[in-house]
């Protein structure tokens, strides 16, 4: 008889409208508060209001999103956070663009 290794997959709906708080941001992402910061200080994302203390921090649900992006990219690519923070300010503008051709196109 083999042995079977089964995963226990669990996961939350969010929607890019809605608010997460700084300690939810770190669980949802499964980062500490270090790395958050630190993606932060390197502009890959944003909290609402940044002047407040970390503790009153608030970001947006697309936030989880972007930071899962920028950890495939660190681990697939095996770049930094300076790359990471440039490729995605490029996959953005690649969005854009298309969002915009499509927008033509339709005229």
């Amino acid at each position: 008889m083999k042995n079977e290794i089964t995963r226990l997959l669990s996961g939350a709906i969010v929607e890019e409208d809605s608010h997460v708080s700084f300690n939810q941001l770190c669980h949802c992402c499964s980062l500490s508060e270090e790395q958050i910061i630190s993606m932060i200080e390197h502009g890959i994302i944003e909290p609402l209001e940044p002047l407040l203390t970390t503790s009153y921090w608030q970001f947006s649900g697309d936030c989880i999103i972007r930071i899962q992006t920028a950890v495939r990219l660190q681990h697939d690519l095996e770049i930094n956070l300076a790359g990471t923070a440039l490729a995605l300010e490029l996959l953005d503008e690649i969005r854009n663009l298309r969002q915009q051709v499509k927008s033509l196109q339709r005229d």
